[in-house]
Parts: C-alpha cells; structure tokens; sequence
C-alpha cells in the first residue's frame, strides 16, 4: 500500500512494514534536500498510521546511501548552515517511537553511516562498507554521532569512524555494534523484511515503551544533533572547509 512516493525515495507499507527505499541509483542514492523532506513527510506519515508496526530503510543492490549530494549540499552550505529539511529529518528519526531498521547492501558514507546509529537493528551483506569524512570536509560529526557513536562502540573506534575517517568492514561495524547481522548480498532485503514484519507484529505499545526504555529520551540525542548543527554551520564558513570542498569538487570534473 503507498504512503508517501517520490522518484528517488519510496514509501510503502505491507504486513505492518513502512519501507523507504532510496532510489537514486546513478547518484549513488546521495541525497537531496528534497529527498531529506520526504523521508521525513514518509516517516511522520507511518508513524501517525495505525498500519504501520515499524520503519524500514533500504537501499539498492551495491549501493546504501553516499550520504549528502554535494553539489545540492552546496547551494545552501557555503551560506553557513545545515538545511533546514536535514535537521527536521534528523529530529523526526532522534523522536520515532516505532521501531526502525535498514538493510544495507553496498555503500553507506556520511549520513549513510550515522543514520544506522538510530536504528533498532540492522543487516548489512558482507560487501559493504562504512565511513564518515567529515573531517575530511573540514566538518564534524553530524545525527548526535559524538554522542551515540561512543556509547554504541566506545571511545576508540568512535574516534576511529567519526574523527579519522577510517572505513569500517561489516566485520568492524559488527564488532562496534551498529549493525547486527552480516548476510549475502542477495538476502539483505528479505532479512531486513523477516526483521520488521516480527517487530511488526508484536504488540505496538509495548513496543515503544520497550525502545523508550532501552534508548532512553530522545531530548538528549536531540540537544546533541543540534549542538553538532551549530557547529557544522560554524565550519562550513571555515577556509578549511572551503578548500576541502573546492579539491572535492575539483576530483569531480
């Protein structure tokens, strides 16, 4: 059953599982500002549907997410901020009550990566690969990382992810716990389904006060991707920042 489409980010729910898949395949699925408002629009939707059991992010074969499309990023990033469609969509994933989980096949960069912090479960095939370089970018850590990531994996490979930038194997995201399982390539979106339809069908009440319980408040996760936005706004006005997106953009060409 359609909920809430659009060309590069589909919506739907069958069996209790709201899935949005990214479908920006020649992009990589980086994504948009108006890829961001409508997860965000498919997110609020679900969880105001009594159809809905549990969230579930997916991407396409080889590819999860490349995390922000830089030459939309940079419309609104060189004027010092984060976008507005960004932090709403980073508040509303901090605030779900429903359980949420992601399939990952392929590429998970930036956001990609941070995104499965605020995941309840996740599957990843074993070609996968995770990193975040912001600080490559002259950036911080974004989606209340700084605060989840330690806690999640501890402070050394925290650091390793978030401030070096080193990519993590599923093996190492296994290890530092942000994901749960590793499958092949071609069952991550079958599990990833079994995963949700099961969370689905349990009572949902007691599923959200058993996630609340387990994660805790959310006011804490969002002062803290706030916090990281004024910072990230802070930065992106900064000579390295600047530099670091001008080289980037230079690979490009």
């Amino acid at each position: 059953m359609p909920l809430d489409t659009a060309e590069t980010v589909l919506s739907a729910v069958e069996d209790g599982v709201h899935s949005i898949t990214l479908n920006r395949v020649a992009k990589k699925n980086a994504l948009t500002l108006d890829m961001y408002n409508a997860m965000t629009a498919a997110l609020k939707n679900g969880e105001a549907s009594d159809d809905v059991g549990c969230h579930l992010f997916l991407g396409q074969p080889g590819v999860f997410c490349a995390g922000n499309d830089i030459a939309d990023f940079m419309k609104f990033a060189m004027s010092g901020g984060l976008g507005t469609p960004i932090l709403e969509f980073l508040r509303t994933v901090a605030s779900l009550e429903k359980p949420v989980m992601a399939g990952v096949d392929g590429l998970a960069i930036g956001v990609g990566t941070t995104l499965l912090f605020h995941c309840d479960y996740v599957v990843a095939s074993d070609r996968s690969t995770f990193k975040t370089p912001f600080t490559d970018l002259g950036l911080v850590p974004e989606a209340a990382s700084s605060l989840i990531g330690p806690r999640l994996m501890g402070p050394q490979d925290a650091y390793a992810l978030l401030a070096l930038g080193r990519t993590f194997s599923p093996d190492d995201a296994k290890r530092a716990r942000f994901i749960a399982e590793i499958i092949s390539p071609d069952a991550v979106a079958g599990v990833a389904r079994g995963a949700a339809k099961e969370a689905a069908s349990k009572p949902k009440e007691a599923m959200a006060i058993s996630k609340r319980l387990l994660r805790g408040s959310p006011d804490e996760v969002i002062a803290r991707i706030e916090e990281e936005a004024e910072h990230f706004a802070a930065r992106l006005t900064s000579d390295e920042a600047r530099e670091a997106f001008q080289a980037f953009l230079a690979k490009g060409r």
